[in-house]
C-alpha cells in the first residue's frame, strides 16, 4: 500500500516537472516572439522616418508663375455727351480708325453758334475800324471845320482894327482884352474844328485797328476750339485689337474723360513674373527661358526677358531681418514670346522651370 502511495507521487511530481518545463519553453518563445515583433517594428519606424525624411529634405522641381499681360488702350471722349449709338461690340476685332461709338451732343452745336455770332459781330466792329468814319462824318466835320476858318478871319481883323485903335487910345484897355480874348477863342475853336476833321479822314488810330483785329483774332480761336470739339462725337479706335469691355450702355450720359470701352493689342504680349532677388541671376536681360502653358496644352514657348524693376518695399518676401540673413526684395520681369504664339490671351498662366 505504501509502495503503490509512493509511486503515485512520484509520477505525480513526474507531471508536475514536465508542466513546468512546458510552461518555461512556452514563455520563452513569447519573450522570443515579443523580441522579434518589436524589432521589426522598430526597423518598420526607422524604415518610415528615413523615407519621410528623405520625401521632405529632397527638393521638388521649382516652378515659377507668370501671367500674360498685354498694352489695353482706354477709350473716352472729351466732352460730355449721351451715348446714341455702339457700332461695335465686346469681343469684336476692330482695326486703327474704325469708328467705335456715336455721341449726341446738341449742347455743342449751340456754342459753335454763338462762337460764330461773336466772330461775325467782332469782324463787323474791325471793318468799321480799318474803314474810319462815314463819308457824311466826314463832310460835317470840313463844313465844322470851314465854320470855324470865317470865323477865325472875322475875329482876326476885328481884332487887328481894335488894336490899332487901341494904341491910339481911342478905346479902352478892357475893350480891348475882350476883343482879344474872343480872337483867341477862334483861333482854338478853329484848330478843334480841324482836329476833328483829320480824325473823321484819318479814320481810327493804329493802336485801336490793332485792337479790334485782335479780337477778331480771338473769335476765331472760340470757333476753332468748339470746331475741334466736332469730330469728338464721334470716336474712334486708336490702335488695333479687340474690344475687351465696354462700360455704358446705350443712351447713357457720359462725363468728359469717363471711360467708354477698352481695346486690348494682341499683336503686343508679354509674360509678367515676379521673381525673389536671390532668384534674379538666372533671369537677365535678354536672356531666352523656356516656359509652357497650360491653356495651350502645355504648349512649351520660347520668352526673352525685355524688362526688370524692382517692385516696392510692400513687395518684400522677408521683411523680418534674421541673423546672418537679410531682407530679399521682389523684381518684375517682362518676357516676350521671341514668335507670335496662335491663341495666347491676356491672363493666361505661363509656367517657368528653373
Amino acid at each position: 500500500m505504501t509502495e503503490n502511495n509512493n509511486t503515485q507521487q512520484s509520477e505525480e511530481m513526474k507531471k508536475h516537472a514536465e508542466s513546468k518545463r512546458d510552461f518555461a519553453a512556452r514563455r520563452q518563445r513569447r519573450s522570443r516572439a515579443n523580441l522579434i515583433v518589436g524589432l521589426m517594428t522598430l526597423l518598420l519606424v526607422v524604415i518610415l522616418v528615413c523615407f519621410m525624411g528623405w520625401f521632405f529634405v529632397t527638393q521638388d522641381e521649382e516652378v515659377i508663375q507668370g501671367e500674360v499681360d498685354a498694352n489695353e488702350v482706354r477709350v473716352s471722349g472729351k466732352i460730355p455727351a449721351r451715348i446714341q449709338e455702339f457700332k461695335v461690340e465686346e469681343g469684336q476685332m476692330v482695326k486703327a480708325g474704325d469708328t467705335l461709338v456715336l455721341l449726341s451732343s446738341p449742347e455743342l452745336y449751340a456754342k459753335l453758334q454763338q462762337a460764330e455770332a461773336a466772330k461775325a459781330a467782332a469782324k463787323a466792329q474791325s471793318q468799321k475800324a480799318q474803314n474810319g468814319a462815314q463819308q457824311e462824318q466826314i463832310e460835317a466835320a470840313y463844313q465844322m471845320w470851314q465854320k470855324a476858318k470865317i470865323n477865325l478871319d472875322i475875329m482876326k481883323k476885328s481884332y487887328d482894327r481894335v488894336k490899332k485903335l487901341y494904341e491910339g487910345e481911342v478905346v479902352s484897355a478892357q475893350k480891348f482884352d475882350e476883343t482879344e480874348a474872343q480872337y483867341n477863342a477862334a483861333v482854338a475853336t478853329e484848330r478843334a474844328a480841324k482836329t476833328q476833321y483829320d480824325m473823321a479822314k484819318n479814320g481810327a488810330r493804329a493802336e485801336d485797328k490793332k485792337a479790334a483785329l485782335a479780337v477778331v483774332d480771338r473769335a476765331q480761336g472760340a470757333v476753332d476750339e468748339v470746331e475741334a470739339f466736332l469730330p469728338e462725337v464721334q470716336l474712334l479706335a486708336p490702335i488695333s485689337g479687340e474690344i475687351s469691355e465696354v462700360f455704358p450702355k446705350q443712351g447713357e450720359l457720359v462725363g468728359q474723360g469717363a471711360p467708354i470701352m477698352n481695346i486690348i493689342d494682341l499683336e503686343n504680349l508679354w509674360v509678367t513674373i515676379n521673381i525673389r532677388e536671390d532668384k534674379l541671376s538666372d533671369f537677365k536681360k535678354g536672356q531666352k527661358i523656356k516656359a509652357i502653358v497650360p491653356a495651350l496644352d502645355n504648349k512649351e514657348i520660347t520668352l526673352v526677358v525685355t524688362y526688370l524693376k524692382a517692385l516696392g518695399s510692400y513687395a518684400t518676401w522677408r521683411a523680418t531681418k534674421t541673423s546672418g540673413d537679410w531682407d530679399v526684395k521682389t523684381f518684375e520681369i517682362h518676357a516676350k514670346p521671341t514668335e507670335k504664339i496662335p491663341d495666347l490671351r491676356p491672363g493666361m498662366t505661363v509656367l517657368v522651370k528653373k
